[in-house]
């Protein structure tokens, strides 16, 4: 049997982990370790862990997170009003299969953003389609998609993921496309999936930052009454940081 022909056959069809693995078998003679079964066994395996690992990764590229963050680097010890049992329990994502919401709210530098991004790398790690958007940039997305006629286009990838992290929310002022935008894209994510929002602003000022009330109150009657909120407080970490340098 002809097994570099194998090979290149295998990455050929793109099975690289086996490719890889089958490779280092033969060169290191470790097949004799194995029984037939158990070496086939070994080859799905891997192959399959690659495509897991592989899918992860792009699943965390595409979401378009600023930052990379993990689970076990939040900082519970910080005097943020923080609780670790609440926050574990959202970490869990059974949020998620229920589609619920999560409002995260604070003043600058106490972690808004970190937080949620930590969700969504953990939805990504259980292959669970993320997408993270600055709602700065969503603003400019909206009326920049308005103009050039692709606005169906940016509805439907803002509407597909089946968690979606709009960040910053409210620092920017709310227009009649921009109130609009919101209401199309909470409408129609209402009680199918779920979105994260972080912001400056407490939640009992929302009404008047959107304006627009019959917009206002649709809007928040779809979001933020069946949502779990983490109220955060406390001095910006940022600056603790600096001090402690």
């Amino acid at each position: 049997m002809n097994t570099q022909s194998t090979i290149e056959k295998m990455k050929q069809m793109r099975f690289n982990g086996m490719s890889e693995l089958y490779h280092r078998v033969l060169k290191d003679n470790l097949y004799r370790d194995y029984t037939q079964d158990e070496f086939i066994g070994l080859l799905v395996d891997t192959e399959w862990e690659n495509r897991e690992n592989m899918k992860i990764k792009n699943l965390v590229k595409n979401a378009g997170f600023k930052m990379q963050s993990s689970s076990f680097n939040i900082d519970y010890t910080s005097r943020r009003n923080l609780d670790k049992n609440t926050f574990e329990r959202l970490l869990s994502l059974q949020f998620i299969k229920q589609a619920e919401n999560v409002i995260i709210t604070g003043p600058t530098g106490v972690g808004k953003s970190y937080l949620a991004q930590v969700i969504g790398q953990t939805t990504c790690q259980q292959s669970i389609k993320s997408l993270y958007i600055n709602a700065g940039k969503l603003t400019e997305k909206i009326k920049m998609s308005k103009l050039d006629g692709t606005y169906i286009k940016l509805l439907k990838k803002i509407q597909f993921p089946d968690l979606l992290i709009i960040d910053d929310f409210g620092l920017h002022p709310f227009d009649q496309n921009t109130r609009q935008a919101l209401m199309d894209i909470i409408e129609d994510r209402y009680d199918r999936v779920s979105t994260i929002i972080t912001s400056q602003i407490p939640v009992s000022n929302w009404h008047e930052t959107i304006g627009e009330g019959t917009i206002a109150d649709a809007i928040l009657d779809r979001l933020v009454f069946s949502s779990h909120r983490v109220e955060l407080s406390g001095e910006s970490l940022r600056k603790n940081k600096v001090l402690k340098g």
